[in-house]
């Protein structure tokens, strides 16, 4: 079955907590088609239109990320995974990223932190996948890549947390690789998983150095949620197109190196029935480790194996 649901102040919220409301339920296989908002809780169809303001539903005090859910998928239960598969991808005709100006510790390494916080506007085109902005009298034009900076389920822990660290059970993962095609399997720990998504990004280097991508709305954003029974994880993983990715997010970078690392040395274990120092070597000659990002108050580390590198 497919669902729609619409972009409104009712299906959003800024907030994680296993105590929302599902504002839809579905059952694993079932699809959902949905538009997200831009990163400041607004959205615009064209340029034509005004953009819209939203508000999230739960009245936090200090909102976080523009996310749409909880959706619940009927017997989804704690130790199985969901699986979220991103059919399509559409970003809308703007975004915007903004660099120093306020304290942070790559703007404190670069002296930005007491500078004028700038934005950039950017004008995109999705017929055409590129981005372009204007930085004094010269255009600056850089490729596409669009992908959803945050997809979770709700985390067990009781009370009211913040969208924007990462965690065990996914959220604001912010990895470039997480494009149409990709599926990322996430470690369920709540019934019925408690499962939100925004954060629309059009295009991020690794690290996401200033502290944001080119923030966008989505005009189409076309998942399918599948539930895993048989699948046991700690943390999330990723199926993408450029291969098979691990994820770990720790304040300490080396500890979230470490975590990845294990994760992807596990799964070539798993893949080809090899001891844990024999994986290690293997992935020793295949497998990349790059930075997430490094501005989400933890920092994240994905491993990834190429698909076709082990033959």
């Amino acid at each position: 079955m497919i669902h729609n649901l619409e972009l409104n102040s009712k299906n959003l919220h800024g907030s994680f907590s296993k105590e929302y409301q599902a504002i839809l339920t579905v059952n694993s296989g079932d699809s959902i088609r949905l538009s997200t908002a831009d990163i400041q809780w607004g959205y615009s169809k064209s340029k034509d239109e005004d953009r819209v303001i939203f508000q999230s539903r739960e009245n936090e005090e200090k909102p976080g990320h523009p996310i749409i859910g909880p959706i619940e998928v009927r017997h989804a239960k704690p130790g199985m995974v969901l699986e979220v598969k991103l059919n399509d991808i559409v970003p809308g005709w703007y975004g915007r990223n903004w660099a120093g100006g306020i304290k942070s510790w790559q703007n404190d390494q670069l002296g930005l932190t007491g500078s004028e916080r700038i934005q950039l506007d950017w004008e995109l085109n999705p017929t055409t996948m590129t981005g372009t902005t204007q930085i004094g009298s010269r255009a600056f034009h850089v490729g596409l890549q669009p992908f959803i900076g945050f997809m979770g389920v709700s985390p067990v822990e009781p009370g009211i947390h913040s969208t924007s660290p990462p965690r065990y059970c996914g959220g604001n993962i912010d990895c470039k690789e997480l494009v149409r095609g990709s599926s990322l399997f996430l470690p369920i720990s709540v019934e019925g998983a408690l499962f939100s998504i925004g954060d629309g990004h059009a295009a991020q280097g690794d690290g996401e150095v200033s502290g944001t991508a080119i923030e966008c709305p989505m005009d189409l954003v076309d998942i399918t949620l599948i539930v895993h029974e048989d699948m046991q994880l700690q943390l999330p993983r990723a199926n993408t197109p450029s291969g098979w990715i691990t994820f770990a997010f720790n304040e300490d970078l080396n500890i979230a190196t470490a975590e990845a690392l294990n994760g992807m040395v596990e799964l070539i274990q798993e893949f080809y029935l090899v001891e844990k120092a024999e994986a290690l070597a293997l992935a020793s000659v295949v497998v990349d480790l790059r930075v997430t990002q490094v501005v989400n108050g933890v920092k994240g580390v994905h491993a990834i194996l190429p698909h076709g590198a082990i033959r």
